[in-house]
């Protein structure tokens, strides 16, 4: 991805923390009829709740098509078009990455299994 402002390619970072900023800002401020965010916002979290399900379902199909194929193009496509969806579920929902982040980070060096086992309690 690159920063319009000077061409230069973004870090993954700021990739994230520019779109969460971009979001904010949507959610916020923009206009509905030129703003794709904030329309989203504004029909509710209803239709954010069906993009995420639709991008989920076209990012399973890329995945099972990429493994016929060997192209993971489709697959990096709707997987990001999954992330930005999810973000902006986030968003409505008052959250951003950063979130999801933090969660992330607090799951290292606890095996998949063990965190599996501490959320049934």
């Amino acid at each position: 991805m690159t920063d319009r402002s000077n061409s230069k390619p973004l870090a993954n970072d700021d990739v994230l923390a520019q779109l969460t900023r971009i979001l904010a800002e949507r959610k916020n401020a923009a206009d509905s009829d030129k703003s794709y965010v904030a329309s989203l916002h504004s029909k509710g979290l209803n239709k954010i709740l069906e993009k995420v399900g639709e991008e989920s379902i076209e990012t399973i199909i890329a995945a099972k098509d990429a493994a016929i194929s060997g192209n993971n193009q489709d697959v990096i496509y709707e997987t990001a078009d999954l992330w930005f969806h999810s973000l902006v579920m986030l968003s409505h929902l008052g959250e951003d990455a950063s979130a999801v982040m933090q969660e992330l980070a607090r799951r290292f060096n606890m095996s998949g299994l063990e965190e599996k086992a501490a959320r049934a309690k």
